[in-house]
């Protein structure tokens, strides 16, 4: 069985998308206290460890486990590599320092072990691709293993690319929901790096044949199943502003509806809250968390594509 551990877990898109896969949650990380609710509903028997920055040392010390996969997605602001190297953490992109750190720690015990390193997946917004301070250079130097950032061949980095660095193998990709079956348009950057043998981060990013992810599906013609979603952000639900074009006017969107925009299942976010049941459970705190995760079918084709580089090894 495939194992991961999750960080910056929301509400979990990752255990929603890799479950049905046979794929297994050792932990789970997050701070905030309604997606941890959530977490706590639905999987009680999964540790959620709460602050990421104390992971590596635990792992390292063998608190918890080393996880085939290691999944995420910090905030990523500019760091210096060399200075990550000396340990003179930049406050600006601790979170990203942490999270190599915790995928650095998490190979060291695997190969302890005996076990091949890890498989990590990490997801941002497009914006990191064009940050002033070169942030995603810098996290790509550091997963890279190099000893300083790496810089683009132009302005900014390109939407999807490849760096085979001295540590990992490493390849990035946009990919937009609206083209996995989800009626909304939402970009994000994914990134997965490895230092295995014989894997290839190209491989689970970049389809060689078949059908592309750059074409939006059909949508049903029956208005009662994909209603309009308009939003300066042309759809997107990051604007927290989704609403719904119907005859009778516009409406906001329900939390089911940004829930089905995510692919989460119906109703997957009320649950009881603040000592209150779920029927009372406020919407509010349901939005946020729904706009925060990650769109579940693109994280499920990830997972597959992840299981199938992994399975040829064996």
């Amino acid at each position: 069985m495939i194992t991961y551990g999750s960080v910056c877990s929301g509400i979990e898109a990752a255990t929603v998308a890799w479950h049905p896969l046979g794929m297994r949650a050792q932990w789970l990380a997050e701070i905030e206290a309604f997606p941890s609710a959530v977490l706590a509903h639905h999987y009680p028997d999964t540790p959620n460890l709460g602050d990421m920055t104390l992971l590596a040392g635990k792992v390292l010390s063998r608190a918890i486990a080393a996880p085939d996969i290691l999944v995420g997605g910090t905030p990523c602001q500019a760091f210096s590599v060399a200075g990550m190297r000396s340990g003179l953490l930049d406050p600006r992109g601790a979170l990203t320092i942490k999270y190599v750190e915790l995928a650095d720690a998490v190979d060291h015990v695997r190969a302890i072990n005996g076990q091949p390193p890890a498989v990590v997946v990490w997801e941002n917004v497009p914006g990191v691709l064009s940050d002033r301070g070169n942030a995603f250079g810098c996290f790509l130097g550091a997963l890279a293993g190099e000893d300083s950032e790496l810089l683009p061949p132009g302005k900014r980095w390109a939407d999807a690319g490849c760096v085979y660095g001295s540590k990992r193998a490493i390849a990035w990709r946009i990919l937009d929901a609206q083209y996995f079956g989800l009626a909304q348009r939402r970009r994000r950057v994914f990134v997965v790096a490895s230092a295995r043998a014989g894997f290839d981060p190209a491989a689970v990013l970049f389809e060689r044949e078949g059908m592309r992810r750059d074409c939006a599906p059909g949508r049903p013609t029956e208005p009662s199943l994909h209603p309009t979603l308009t939003a300066q952000g042309g759809g997107a639900l990051d604007d927290r502003e989704a609403y719904v074009l119907e005859p009778r006017g516009v409406r906001r969107t329900t939390c089911v509806e940004w829930e089905r925009c995510q692919g989460f299942p119906d109703d997957y976010t009320l649950i009881p809250w603040r000592n209150k049941p779920a029927t009372d459970c406020p919407d509010g705190p349901r939005y946020k968390a729904i706009g925060n995760s990650k769109a579940v079918p693109v994280v499920r084709w990830i997972g597959r594509r992840l299981l199938e580089q992994i399975n040829q090894e064996a």
